[in-house]
């Protein structure tokens, strides 16, 4: 597994340390992420390096907008496997009809990047 060190990674996304915790106390970053192995130094904490990044990257691209507990809400969806969500306009929730579009995402910041691009669209 191609790992990250905490060092890195905060060095790396320009977030806090602070900010790293408060995110895996807010169930953003899930807790067996947080791999702590012994070092020179004493203890060191790693990482999933492409999950991490591709994490942390969604979570500051979406908290301009949203809540953490929202980001949560769509975080968590994603670990159970399908990413449910609300959609809305004028902060009116958006009906469908049966010739709706299906967008398929591979990931969060697929889909962070497709809303992106078309909330610029408009």
């Amino acid at each position: 597994m191609n790992e990250i060190s905490k060092k890195e990674l905060l060095e790396r996304t320009g977030i806090s340390y602070g900010q790293l915790y408060r995110w895996k106390r807010e169930r953003l970053i899930p807790e067996e992420w947080f791999v702590k192995r012994s070092a020179v130094t004493g203890q060191e904490t790693y990482f999933p390096k492409d999950q991490i990044l591709e994490r942390i990257e969604a979570i500051v691209d979406l908290k301009e907008d949203h809540s953490l507990e929202e980001i949560r809400g769509v975080l968590g969806s994603e670990v159970e496997g399908s990413l449910y969500l609300v959609i809305s306009h004028n902060d009116e929730p958006v009906t469908f009809s049966d010739d709706v579009t299906v967008i398929n995402v591979t990931s969060l910041s697929d889909l962070v990047a497709k809303i992106t691009t078309q909330k610029g669209d408009n």
